[in-house]
């Protein structure tokens, strides 16, 4: 009997039985309908169409969706750049496995659903997992405080950047460019804020500064007083 609890990373690979087609070739189908047009459209059937095949042969590949999911998953983790605290200090590493992730994120936002529902368990996971526990072990860290560096990093790159994807496609929704869509919104908001002055002071201020680079400021402050608190912790110590 199957285990309740399952991954496609811990049962053996299903030996090919297409000739022509393999795993490589569905994954990388699969993301490019998923890039294309959201979670939505995948489907075996869909995805079979275009491969040419059936869906029968991607399920010599893969056994479910589920299974799908968690490789296309961890491809998008594939596109983090290498990050070494051993030649570069423990601060770079760590900015660079930041930075990393976010941009692979912005790159499919579709995945942004996926993480903490899929298990995160393939080889390209586990060469960040691994790479971010030696980077915070450089660092100074030892035990669960290890754990606790590394987990708090990732909660602050997924609590920055997921709402950034889910503005981002708010306002392709919305038909109006990012600017336009600020302003609007900054009418309302300034109108709910009536009776705090100060605040609606500024939120007018931000309507006309870009709003792109407010948001990677953001990001790169965040970032800085995280590994900064990490920093005098480790002094205190």
């Amino acid at each position: 009997m199957e285990q309740p609890l399952s991954s496609v990373w811990t049962r053996e690979k299903r030996p090919s039985k297409s000739p022509t087609l393999s795993r490589a070739q569905i994954v990388r189908a699969a993301m490019e309908i998923l890039d294309a047009e959201g979670m939505e459209a995948l489907s075996m059937r869909r995805l079979g169409t275009k491969l040419g095949a059936g869906a029968t042969s991607i399920y010599w590949h893969v056994a479910n969706k589920d299974d799908l999911l968690e490789l296309v998953l961890d491809e998008v983790f594939s596109e983090v750049p290498p990050f070494d605290p051993e030649t570069s200090g423990w601060r770079d590493a760590a900015s660079a496995f930041a930075y990393g992730v976010r941009q692979a994120l912005f790159a499919h936002p579709w995945s942004a659903v996926l993480i903490g529902t899929m298990p995160s368990i393939g080889p390209n996971a586990m060469r960040l997992s691994d790479g971010l526990m030696r980077t915070f072990a450089k660092a100074g860290f030892t035990g669960m405080g290890l754990d606790h560096a590394a987990s708090t990093m990732m909660a602050y790159v997924l609590g920055t950047t997921l709402p950034e994807i889910a503005w981002r496609s708010a306002t392709r929704r919305s038909g109006l460019n990012e600017q336009d869509l600020v302003k609007a919104m900054t009418d309302i908001v300034t109108r709910a804020a009536n009776d705090y002055p100060e605040l609606a002071a500024r939120y007018s201020e931000y309507a006309d500064l870009d709003q792109q680079a407010l948001r990677a400021v953001n990001f790169d402050f965040g970032l800085t007083c995280f590994l900064d608190g990490l920093e005098a912790r480790l002094k205190q110590r």
